[in-house]
């Protein structure tokens, strides 16, 4: 674990030493060997599942794919970046990127924490750093109000998970995740227990986010810059997965009579959220709404408690992850171009940029699930697990996939065919930097399929 901090520590000093000329390649290249370096928590070697490096930072198969996505992701939000903070202030571009490294480290420290108080901590201390980049390098007038949903639905739903924790601790006399799973089942009978349960839930829920809680999602997404949009679909979002996966098993007696609710919740909200995105006019706005679509997939295959859901939803969350950060950036290449989210100003970028186009529909067969894409493997593992916990969750689930087959070739057919408008013959072709960007983004997802263990091996 240490292999990989003390690197990523270190690039703070590089970030505010390095000279303006060699920022942007310095910075890409060390976090780009931290990312190949943190490959090397792939290989497992304990029989127990834990690799520990000491009591409170440990990896098992479960937090190490979501460990390296995070490593992953920074060289690409850096490169993702270059273009439209390449006018500003040096101090400011500097600014941001330490953000970036900061931002990092307390995901690193949050999926390697063993006690749970601690993943608490981290889990809340990555608003800090999204909350700066949101409304301090958001584009639009809007981005205050965006930080303001952003910070209050996250810190109204966490509030209770800290009480939820304290009350835990004072049961059970442990929070570590290596002895937890061993004690004794709680006798929860009472309300109050009732109450304990959803709070012990609440927080994970709003940050998947859940419908009914996900309002801010896509206010953060709209108004966030590039590489905001790209770690909250990637990474924060997997923490509310990661959080209930470790939580469930604490709270089993429960969560039999009281997850109904939640899945029905979950499994309506994919619906509404694919039926949203048909309607959308906003590009990246669009992109938000199927993220919500595809987190209540995975919040349904890890409320049942069968290890086919959870294994579903690990690779759901992983391969969501890449493939909707890919698509926010195809939406910032024509944002940087057209200077509008529109979608109809972006009609008919085939005839301008051909091979943008074999991105765009690349990314977009990977959000509908192409066989054998992970994508794919996941929604199926989860949907056959729910059909064989209750039968009548095939409707929700299948008009899920039918509306997100409909809203991947609407967001393809607006953006890249149709008649070209006016102004959009002045703009400049694509970038070296922005095919390697994707090509970052999509080669991970294709090399997956040849070992999805990698994903699941936490569960089979």
């Amino acid at each position: 674990m240490l292999k990989i901090l003390i690197p990523t520590l270190m690039l703070f000093p590089t970030l505010w030493l390095s000279p303006g000329k060699w920022l942007w390649s310095t910075s890409i290249m060390h976090s780009l060997i931290i990312a190949l370096m943190s490959l090397s928590w792939m290989s497992w070697t304990s029989e127990a599942g834990w690799s520990t490096s000491n009591f409170y930072l440990a990896t098992d198969p479960l937090s190490t794919p979501l460990l390296v996505l995070s490593c992953w992701l920074l060289p690409l939000m850096i490169l993702a970046s270059q273009d439209h903070t390449k006018h500003e202030p040096l101090s400011r571009q500097r600014t941001l990127m330490s953000l970036f490294v900061s931002l990092q480290v307390f995901l690193i420290l949050a999926f390697g924490a063993t006690e749970i108080i601690f993943f608490y901590i981290m889990f809340e201390a990555t608003l800090i750093p999204t909350l700066i980049i949101i409304t301090r390098w958001g584009n639009q007038k809007e981005r205050l109000n965006a930080g303001t949903y952003f910070l209050f639905y996250t810190l109204a739903g966490s509030l209770p998970l800290l009480i939820a924790l304290l009350l835990l601790q004072n049961e059970t006399g442990t929070l570590s995740m290596f002895t937890i799973q061993y004690i004794k089942p709680l006798t929860l009978l009472s309300w109050g227990d009732k109450l304990w349960w959803t709070g012990c839930l609440l927080a994970f829920l709003v940050k998947m986010p859940l419908y009914g809680v996900h309002l801010w999602l896509p206010k953060a997404h709209v108004e966030a810059p590039i590489a905001g949009s790209m770690v909250l679909a990637a990474v924060l979002l997997k923490l509310g997965g990661y959080g209930m996966i470790r939580m469930m098993s604490i709270l089993d007696p429960l969560t039999k009579e009281l997850a109904y609710p939640f899945i029905v919740l979950a499994l309506w909200g994919i619906v509404m959220a694919g039926s949203i995105c048909l309607r959308q006019t906003d590009l990246k706005s669009l992109i938000a709404y199927s993220s919500v679509s595809h987190m209540g997939l995975v919040a349904g295959g890890i409320l049942i408690q069968t290890p086919w859901g959870l294994a579903g939803a690990i690779i759901l969350m992983i391969a969501h992850g890449l493939v909707s950060s890919a698509l926010f950036c195809l939406a910032n290449t024509a944002y940087e171009r057209t200077h509008s989210r529109t979608l109809t100003f972006t009609r008919g970028m085939q005839v301008i940029l051909p091979l943008m186009t074999m991105w765009w529909f690349s990314a977009n067969l990977a959000n509908l699930g192409l066989p054998p894409l992970p994508n794919l493997m996941g929604e199926l593992i989860i949907i056959s697990s729910l059909f064989n916990w209750s039968y009548w969750t095939i409707f929700l689930t299948g008009a899920g996939t039918l509306i997100t087959a409909a809203y991947s070739l609407y967001l393809f057919l607006t953006t890249q065919h149709g008649q070209t408008s006016a102004h959009s013959y002045g703009l400049v072709p694509s970038y070296t930097r922005e095919h390697l960007l994707l090509t970052l983004h999509l080669l991970p997802v294709l090399l997956l399929v040849f070992k999805p263990e990698l994903m699941w091996g936490w569960t089979f």
